[in-house]
């Protein structure tokens, strides 16, 4: 009877060459409900060790005006500027495996071990970030894209029927105008108080308010009110580029007394990004017990940054607390 035999060492060398295998298959894996690489720029210029990075925000101020060629004084046009430190963060996910599952592949000749072990880890380093760029993260006093309290925010005006929500929970809201006139009032106030400097680009909103407009349809028409807004907003009629619209988890409660919040910005790294210095890596596999090999998994990441302030706003109240 002939026996196959297995020492700790030749299983480590067998897992070593398997994880060569196996990471670029993991770094091919896309994730489509993963947001954050769509919706916030990504810097990955900064020292992978680096404890820190240094930016200032900035709004400009000033406006031009009519001059007398014997006048003294002129209108000068300035920036304020806040200097920002984003801590840089290290966090780790690995995966596992036991002499026995190894020595189990090393039996027939050619057999691969799975990805799927690399891949979940993958994927769970994905939803770490985009949690972090959404929404930040408290114990590394993070703030993310919907949570910012340096983003000037409003409530949005009651509807007709009394409520500034587009949807309630009783299946009421605001009609149709009311609800294009908000996103635009959105739009147009962020452009007219940055002397028109500023227009954004995407809004991103509640699941339950886009998919809302997404089937409440205009008038006797056959076009839904997301529709129409797409085509007819002012981003669009000043650049005659599409409207970015998504909905993002989180945001039904985002708002002031837990209410549905919209942001509006321009995706731009000139106005926001999220600096991740080290990227997902997975370590050599070393073993961490008499029977278990671990393959460590490591990125460094610092919160977001946003330079622009005035490039991003908030709208406050466009889903009632009853959704909570």
């Amino acid at each position: 009877m002939s026996r196959f035999m297995v020492d700790s060492q030749q299983a480590l060398g067998f897992l070593v060459s398997q994880t060569a295998h196996i990471e670029p298959q993991v770094v091919e894996v896309q994730y489509p409900d993963i947001q954050y690489p769509n919706l916030i720029p990504v810097d990955t210029s900064a020292n992978e060790w680096a404890k820190s990075v240094t930016y200032y925000s900035m709004n400009k101020v000033g406006a031009a005006g009519w001059f007398h060629h014997h006048a003294k004084d002129i209108h000068v046009a300035d920036s304020e500027r806040a200097k920002h430190e984003v801590g840089i963060e290290m966090a780790d996910i690995g995966y596992r495996w036991t002499l026995e599952e190894v020595g189990q592949a090393m039996m027939v000749p050619g057999t691969n071990l799975p990805a799927d072990r690399a891949v979940a880890a993958r994927r769970a380093y994905e939803e770490f970030v985009d949690r972090i760029a959404l929404r930040g993260d408290t114990d590394k006093n993070f703030t993310g894209i919907i949570n910012r309290a340096d983003v000037s925010s409003s409530w949005a005006v009651n509807g007709a029927g009394g409520s500034p929500g587009w949807t309630d929970a009783d299946g009421g809201g605001k009609t149709a105008d009311e609800i294009l006139a908000d996103v635009n009032s959105l739009l147009s106030g962020q452009y007219v108080d940055s002397l028109q400097v500023e227009l954004a680009d995407t809004i991103l909103v509640p699941l339950v308010a886009l998919s809302h407009v997404a089937t409440k349809r205009l008038g006797d028409t056959n076009t839904t009110v997301l529709q129409f807004l797409m085509q007819n907003n002012l981003y669009t009629f000043q650049t005659g580029r599409p409207l970015t619209i998504r909905a993002v988890r989180g945001l039904e409660t985002a708002g002031v007394n837990g209410s549905g919040r919209i942001v509006a910005y321009r995706r731009d790294p000139q106005v926001l990004k999220m600096h991740i210095p080290m990227t997902h890596r997975f370590l050599p596999a070393w073993p961490t017990g008499p029977l278990v090999f671990d393959v460590p998994g490591i990125f460094r990441l610092g919160g977001l940054e946003i330079r622009r302030p005035g490039a991003i706003r908030y709208l406050d109240g466009v889903v009632t607390a009853a959704y909570e």
